[in-house]
């Protein structure tokens, strides 16, 4: 005997349901997170994934700084702008970093130098005002 028309309509949307809900449960439980992963790495390659995070994304936003330029140009796609090309004939040899990696850990280094000197000011300072205070005090009581 033959279903109805309705009941073979009504189980499409309950089958289809099904297997997207069991797609999102498998991805959502399977597939491993950054987070995951960077826990499974050696502690070499994690110790030198966490030294490069920064350059990597200083990267990135220099990538992002260039593509928006780009975007505002008339010129055509393929025309990356400093974005050195490794295929192209006449760009052989050239360096196709887009952030200088010397520099970027020299800057790095000079900001961390500022922020030592800054405390260390920070705390003459303070140690001059309590110097003052104590002599301040000492006259005060003879």
């Amino acid at each position: 005997m033959e279903k109805p028309l309705w009941y073979r309509w009504a189980k499409v949307p309950f089958v289809g349901t099904l297997i997207i809900g069991t797609g999102v449960v498998l991805y959502n439980t399977i597939i491993p997170t950054d987070e995951d992963l960077i826990k499974l790495f050696s502690p070499e390659i994690r110790a030198n994934y966490e030294r490069n995070k920064a350059l990597r994304q200083k990267e990135q936003e220099e990538l992002m700084r260039i593509v928006q330029e780009t975007a505002k140009s008339n010129d055509p796609i393929w025309k990356t702008g400093p974005i050195v090309s490794p295929w192209d004939k006449e760009t052989k040899g050239k360096v196709t970093q887009l952030v200088n990696t010397k520099t970027f850990y020299q800057e790095i280094e000079d900001e961390k130098r500022k922020k030592e000197i800054d405390q260390a000011k920070e705390q003459f300072l303070e140690t001059e005002q309590l110097v003052a205070q104590s002599k301040k005090s000492w006259w005060k009581f003879w």
